[in-house]
């Protein structure tokens, strides 16, 4: 099984979040929407920042982003 790393994504910031072994790149991004969720909740300061949660390999090669805050107004 694959190891996926998850990074807090504010701008061109990045802040580790950790990284787990799953599945496969579907569960990682449920797991990813799950983290951006809880964050929404308890960080609301990221909620206008166009703040995401990225998924990685191994590699570094981005599979997967999801926005903290889903409706964004520009």
């Amino acid at each position: 099984m694959p190891y996926f790393y998850f990074d807090l994504a504010i701008g061109n910031e990045l802040k580790d979040q950790g990284g787990m072994i799953l599945e496969d790149i579907a569960v990682a991004s449920d797991r990813a929407d799950q983290l951006a969720d809880e964050l929404y909740i308890i960080r609301p300061e990221l909620r206008s920042r166009d703040g995401a949660i990225r998924v990685t390999d191994g590699d570094g090669k981005e599979l997967y982003r999801t926005p903290i805050d889903p409706v964004v107004v520009k």
